[in-house]
């Protein structure tokens, strides 16, 4: 019967059931298009909300597809399997020799306990800074001018990239805790410490590697993205509180270390990840050090972004 009636509109108007529908229903002198398709709202929040959710899912999924494409080319460009292996080498062998030298301080513990979340900084840190070499490849693939003229926005574009690389940094958080477990660090047992723990981890790997996006803006080629990022990967490493802590550092080398960011997420990462152990800025400023400067690298990637493939 449906077939019938529907067969019937055609012949009758020359148009399908729903066109001739819409037809009918127009006003005097308005066109109404035979294929014109409606749109209807999709389900979900309405108002202000359904901004913020639009912008969360944007970020969200472009998180996914940037830890999909990092590890699809990992082997290509920065493979992952040496990062893990040069991580536990450092844990292993630098934290299980020093820790026989008594290097810290009277009253700050085991040298391995205090050591060990400057590891997962250093983890990050390596990840998330050659963020900038992923942006470059998929330009010479041409996947970032299809992001470019989409109506998602910008800063959405590089918080999914942050994001994606927040993800390889839990992943590497994991690991290196395991291992911190066997070699007898006295990891936390608070459930909430964990959570920070992981906020931490997404702030530093967001922060590196949007600040990597910084870099691709500008020099805009893979080869010096990666010479850029070896280039201050070190330094920042050394001048935080990562290997020793602020108060044997020298003068100079401890007013560095203020104005590093990774010595802000080491620190957090100490105070939440070891039983008893004491930060040194404290865990509010940490936090708000590493919300403050996340929100500038975000807002200076997303004026830079679209430089990448001019």
């Amino acid at each position: 019967d449906v077939l019938e009636q529907r067969d019937l509109a055609v012949s009758q108007t020359g148009r399908p059931p729903d066109a001739a529908r819409r037809a009918a229903s127009a006003k005097p002198g308005e066109r109404r298009e035979p294929n014109q398709i409606e749109a209807y709202p999709l389900p979900g929040p309405n108002g202000p909300l359904a901004g913020i959710a639009s912008y969360v899912r944007s970020s969200f999924g472009n998180s996914g597809c940037s830890a999909a494409s990092t590890i699809a080319v990992a082997p290509k460009i920065v493979s992952m399997r040496v990062v893990n292996t040069r991580t536990f080498l450092w844990l292993l062998l630098f934290g299980g020799v020093f820790a026989r030298l008594r290097v810290l301080p009277a009253g700050m513990g085991s040298y391995l306990d205090f050591v060990a979340p400057g590891i997962l900084a250093q983890s990050v840190l390596t990840i998330s800074i050659f963020q900038g070499i992923m942006v470059i490849w998929e330009r010479d693939q041409g996947t970032l001018q299809k992001f470019l003229v989409s109506p998602m926005p910008r800063s959405a574009l590089v918080l999914g990239k942050g994001l994606g690389a927040g993800v390889k940094g839990a992943i590497q958080a994991f690991a290196i805790s395991v291992l911190a477990i066997i070699m007898g660090v006295h990891l936390s047992t608070n459930p909430l410490g964990w959570l920070g723990v992981l906020a931490a981890v997404f702030l530093g790997a967001n922060f590196f590697a949007t600040l990597s996006l910084v870099i691709a803006a500008l020099v805009r080629d893979r080869e010096r993205v990666q010479g850029l990022g070896q280039l201050i990967m070190m330094p920042l490493f050394f001048a935080s509180n990562a290997l020793y802590p602020i108060t044997v550092m020298p003068g100079y080398v401890s007013t560095i270390a203020a104005f590093n960011p990774l010595s802000y997420m080491v620190d957090a990462l100490r105070g939440l990840m070891v039983q008893n152990s004491a930060v040194h800025y404290g865990l509010m400023w940490d936090f708000g050090i590493l919300l403050a400067v996340n929100v500038v690298v975000v807002a200076l990637a997303s004026v830079l972004y679209p430089r990448v493939v001019q």
